[in-house]
């Protein structure tokens, strides 16, 4: 993909703004700025991971049942995530080397088009999902749990715009390297969301209704914000100028480049949920449903800081490709998964030791109880595949950062679309292992996958440090 401003029909010009200290970070000592810009991102997510947690606990108040009804929306809330994520992957990325570039006017305008492209495409997604919500849910095998799921779902998939330009905004922010900010923005969501579910579920007598209202008046008093922050107060690097918007299309194939694969990349996630749940739901029924999307809460939190990392992996490789410095990509890379490989194997270690206690924590209403010795065994099994994780999300975020989003979408379906459901309908059927066997297919599945990965973007970036 070509990186350079001129070939982007954009003129290269000076700063015309006083760089920011995310700025100076982004061009500054590899190693450092993954720490700077991966710690507030991490703090950020952790909150946002235990407001899931917390989440889970209040519905599972509710019964079982109402942990199987979200188990059925999570997919498409994923989907929604996937979609606004990846576009903020492609954003992040082309702006951060365009940063790297000194291309100020270039990084403004790649700014403008997302924003634009976040409407348009909040919009597709939104409306199709509320027109259809009953049929759909009917169709993936809701079955007794139909009406909680519609409930939540409806709720949810109305406030998706919300959802969409939180995290477009905190993509922007990222991009600049003003992680702090992005950091204070989904804290922020997150306490909300925490101090409003038993709110709006048990004192207002909502129901499961209530927890996905906590989510959108959540999301919404965050977008506020960060709307006031991007385009009124207009104290961040990029600038917004849009009385005299022109599509360009050289900039809008600069961030689906990067930002389609990425949203595919998570879209395959959420199509893999949903063929697991299918799978799940014929060897284990709604429970098994229950197990695998509370269990994924835990994973979710699990590896939380290699999530992190890999959202300063994006933008301190697109710098330092759009800077040509190759050598401080590799730099970037190693470090960022020798950092990513310590922290996850101590949170598996701990994991596998507390799985019991942890599921109990999930199972302590009456209708769910019976649930908690299958939740102890999926933890202790998928937790086998967190240190591994690094060596595969760290490399496709390299692959992201430098604008080869394809490489890390192919890495990506290997492991979500082929892999998984393949490895866990013969652990599950062929081998009769049932639900143990569909968690074993995950595990070996991910190890096949990053090994992959992380083989393919060591070569790449030994080809680019060739071309210097």
């Amino acid at each position: 993909m070509n990186t350079k401003p001129s070939e982007k029909g954009i003129s290269a010009v000076p700063f015309q703004k006083k760089e920011t200290k995310g700025i100076k970070t982004l061009l500054g000592d590899p190693k450092k700025a993954i720490i700077k810009l991966a710690l507030p991102m991490i703090a950020a997510m952790s909150v946002q991971t235990i407001y899931n947690l917390v989440d889970a606990i209040w519905v599972s108040g509710l019964g079982v049942d109402a942990l199987a009804g979200i188990g059925f929306v999570f997919p498409f809330f994923f989907m929604a995530m996937a979609l606004s994520n990846g576009l903020g992957v492609g954003t992040g990325s082309a702006i951060s080397r365009r940063i790297g570039a000194r291309d100020k006017k270039g990084a403004d305008n790649v700014a403008v088009h997302t924003i634009i492209i976040m409407v348009l495409l909040a919009i597709v997604f939104t409306i199709p999902l509320l027109v259809f919500v009953d049929e759909l849910f009917a169709l993936i095998g809701a079955g007794k749990t139909l009406g909680m799921a519609v409930a939540y779902g409806r709720v949810i998939f109305a406030g998706s715009i919300f959802l969409f330009f939180t995290n477009i905004a905190n993509a922007i922010l990222r991009g600049e390297g003003d992680a702090r900010r992005a950091m204070y923005a989904m804290a922020l969501g997150a306490g909300l969301n925490i101090i409003l579910d038993p709110i709006f579920i048990y004192t207002l007598g909502m129901g499961i209704a209530g927890a996905a209202w906590a989510t959108v008046l959540s999301l919404g008093i965050t977008s506020v914000i960060m709307l006031n922050w991007l385009l009124i107060k207009k104290d961040t690097y990029v600038s917004f100028t849009f009385h005299n918007f022109k599509c360009d299309k050289s900039i809008v194939k600069d961030i689906f480049g990067v930002g389609l694969p990425s949203s595919v990349m998570q879209l395959s996630m959420s199509l893999t949920m949903l063929i697991l749940n299918v799978i799940i739901v014929m060897v284990g029924g709604t429970d098994g449903v229950a197990i695998y999307s509370t269990g994924w809460r835990v994973a979710s939190m699990a590896v939380l800081p290699t999530i992190g990392i890999a959202t300063a992996v994006v933008p301190v490789t697109g710098a330092a490709f759009g800077a040509r410095s190759f050598e401080e990509v590799s730099i970037a890379h190693l470090y960022a998964v020798k950092i990513g490989l310590m922290m996850e194997t101590a949170i598996a270690v701990a994991t596998f030791i507390f799985a019991p206690q942890i599921a109990a924590v999930f199972t302590q209403a009456e209708g769910a109880a019976h649930i908690a010795p299958d939740l102890t065994i999926f933890l202790r099994i998928i937790c086998l595949l967190y240190p591994t994780i690094s060596f595969g999300m760290l490399s496709s975020s390299v692959f992201q950062g430098t604008g080869k989003g394809l490489n890390a979408l192919l890495v990506t379906v290997l492991r979500t679309l082929i892999l998984t459901p393949l490895l866990a309908v013969i652990f599950a059927f062929n081998l009769g292992l049932g639900l143990v066997g569909i968690w074993w297919g995950l595990v070996v599945a991910n190890t096949i996958g990053v090994t992959v990965a992380f083989s393919w973007v060591r070569l790449y970036i030994r080809g680019l440090m060739k071309t210097t």
